[in-house]
């Protein structure tokens, strides 16, 4: 059985849902990240976990224990908020020993708890310290620390690293890391960051417009994303519209007239359907112009990043076996000495990489309505 559950879970502000019937495991000890830009209902998720609100449909269990209707005092839970909310009046050990005040425990055992979690966060000495005298990555360690004290089952993390500069904020990403495997402790990450998922997660959860979009390694959702918006927000994708046609024992997607390239199909579509075929960067190699199967077209754009460079290429309105592309500009992750801005050049799927994705074609808007 998952440590934690959240089965079906909806939440809505007056007319405006923000969760809809989102459903996540987690397994004991455990990191997952949730991912998504703002507004996607990441930390709405959170405060229901905590506490701090209720869902309008679903459950939320933790360790086999219904926790839906439970106050946050009795839910075992501890969050860092992505400001801290330190209270600037107290000292670090106010600070940290706020959540044991209540409890039971006497001074001298909330003073043993107190330093334990700071010796855990490398904040041993630091008592009397006022938390405004603090760097933004102590304070952010101490607001860990303040978690830790009452030793939740379940650590909340929302958005912990957005205030700090980028070099701290590598360090203090470090450390959490650290931390977190150290104590087995199982933790819910909210972050938009792509780069801090991928780092402090073993499984991420993407959560776009209130829906659960793909839950799976950092390597499943890059190599393998369930539909475009997840390829849109994991990594750089080429999107490229055309009928499903059958290749072999496979599937593959005619991009241009008599251009046809091979992918996985993710769901059930009849030949002759209107699909588009998801290549990443690095699955696209430069060739020669009039190279068979390729689609030609002039480099727009050369971004050097060392050995190899992010190319723009402008593909011609004709594929390069004649017919009609959909796709106007491809990106090409290749060796910085492919090209230069300005050669012809063509494009077409690179030996030996991962397979591109198929799914079916977004309906094209209505006559007269902009597409989003």
């Amino acid at each position: 059985m998952p440590f934690l559950e959240i089965d079906r879970v909806a939440k809505s502000f007056g007319a405006t849902p923000v969760l809809r019937d989102v459903s996540l495991a987690v397994e004991e000890g455990e990191m997952v990240a949730l991912l998504g830009p703002s507004g996607s209902g990441k930390t709405t998720l959170l405060r229901l976990l905590a506490g701090f609100e209720r869902p309008d449909a679903g459950s939320l269990r933790l360790d086999g224990r219904e926790v839906t209707g439970l106050p946050p005092a009795r839910r075992g839970v501890g969050m860092v908020f992505q400001h801290y909310a330190l209270f600037p009046h107290l000292d670090v050990a106010g600070n940290v020993a706020f959540g044991l005040h209540g409890r039971g425990h006497s001074a001298e055992e909330v003073a043993r708890r107190v330093a334990e979690v700071l010796a855990l966060v490398d904040l041993a000495g630091f008592e009397r310290r006022p938390v405004t005298a603090l760097s933004g990555g102590q304070q952010q360690r101490v607001a860990v620390a303040r978690a830790l004290a009452p030793e939740p089952r379940l650590l909340l993390l929302d958005e912990p690293l957005s205030n700090l500069d980028p070099s701290l904020r590598e360090r203090t990403r470090r450390s959490i890391r650290e931390l977190v495997e150290r104590l087995r402790i199982t933790t819910l990450l909210v972050t938009h960051e792509q780069e801090e998922a991928f780092d402090l997660a073993g499984r991420v959860a993407l959560l776009w417009a209130g829906e659960l979009q793909q839950v799976g390694t950092p390597e499943e959702l890059h190599e393998r994303p369930a539909n475009r918006t997840v390829a849109g927000f994991v990594g750089r994708a080429n999107l490229l519209p055309g009928p499903l046609r059958r290749a072999g024992e496979g599937w593959a997607v005619e991009v241009a007239r008599g251009v046809v390239w091979a992918g996985e199909l993710t769901a059930t579509l009849p030949e002759g359907a209107a699909a588009e075929l998801m290549l990443r960067p690095e699955a696209l190699a430069l060739v020669a112009p009039g190279t068979p199967a390729a689609l030609a077209g002039t480099v727009a754009e050369r971004r050097y990043a060392g050995a190899s460079s992010r190319y723009t290429v402008a593909l011609e309105g004709r594929g390069g076996s004649g017919g009609e592309t959909g796709a106007r500009e491809l990106e090409v992750l290749a060796d910085s000495s492919a090209a230069q801005a300005g050669d012809r050049v063509a494009v077409a799927p690179r030996e030996g990489a991962m397979p591109g994705r198929i799914w079916a074609a977004p309906a094209e808007p209505a006559r007269g309505e902009a597409a989003e």
